[in-house]
């Protein structure tokens, strides 16, 4: 167990096929930490997803505490999924602003297939250690074959896969290099998630996720480089109204924070 707080936090819906399970595994991951506690933004679901969040809360009290602290959208959802994706962890950090934010860590996780299986714990335990931890700021890990190229931005593809024709040349390349790279040695980027990852309250409090482009947040000539790797962006239609909240959230994280964002190979 690690002397330090943790915050597990997740947006849901429609995801009673597997909550159970990762309500489970976010308890394991939890007692690896002296303290947690599980944040939850619910958008509104047409199966079980409340009942088995409800049910998690009856039946998971210390004290007469809750571990599970839940909130409930009940504002119109908008077309964008992106946008309501968005909002919901932009309540999970709300949350930790506002009750937790002496806590040392919080972890965004997914609620879906991603994150049901069972979490290898010890990969975690060895980036936390006192002699690793200090070379990350938001971590992500590998999951083969890495699907969320979406979400990643690593030189020379600095901006987002989907503005771009040949965007699967992002997961080729993101392959290659975690191929390549020794275990236990850390990747450096500028955006990933790939379903889960545990990031240094400090260093990202006063972030916020935004499911909109936000080419302010990248240096021109990155943006460059990309385009002569990967051909002109694409910026028409709804190409020009969204992209993955994880860019932006990790982008002002090493704007305002120098936050070093890093994937582990394992």
């Amino acid at each position: 167990m690690f002397d330090s707080k943790c915050c597990i936090c997740s947006t849901v819906k429609n995801c009673g096929k597997y909550l159970e399970k990762v309500l489970q595994n976010m308890d394991i991951i939890g007692a690896m930490f002296s303290e947690y506690k599980i944040i939850i933004s619910y958008d509104k679901s047409h199966d079980n997803t409340l009942d088995i969040i409800q049910n998690y809360q009856k039946t998971n009290n210390i004290n007469n505490v809750c571990r599970l602290i839940l909130h409930i959208n009940e504002d119109i959802l908008h077309e964008y999924r992106v946008y309501n994706i968005a909002k919901a962890r932009n309540k999970c950090l709300d949350i930790i602003k506002e009750q937790f934010n002496d806590y040392d860590y919080f972890i965004m996780m997914d609620a879906d297939e991603v994150c049901y299986e069972t979490p290898q714990i010890n990969v975690l335990e060895y980036y936390l250690t006192r002699e690793n931890v200090s070379e990350w700021d938001a971590l992500s890990f590998n999951k083969e074959p890495y699907y969320d190229v979406w979400a990643l931005s690593k030189y020379p593809y600095s901006y987002g896969c989907m503005h771009f024709k040949d965007w699967h040349a992002w997961g080729t390349y993101i392959e290659n290099v975690i191929k390549s790279t020794p275990l236990k040695t850390l990747i450096p980027c500028l955006s990933a998630f790939n379903g889960f990852s545990i990031y240094k309250t400090e260093k990202f409090i006063n972030c916020f996720y935004d499911g909109k482009p936000r080419f302010d947040l990248i240096p021109s000539h990155l943006l460059k480089i990309n385009e002569s790797i990967a051909g002109k962006i694409w910026l028409k239609g709804k190409a020009s109204l969204i992209d993955c909240e994880h860019r932006s959230f990790h982008l002002l994280a090493i704007n305002k924070n120098n936050a070093k964002i890093r994937i582990a190979p394992e």
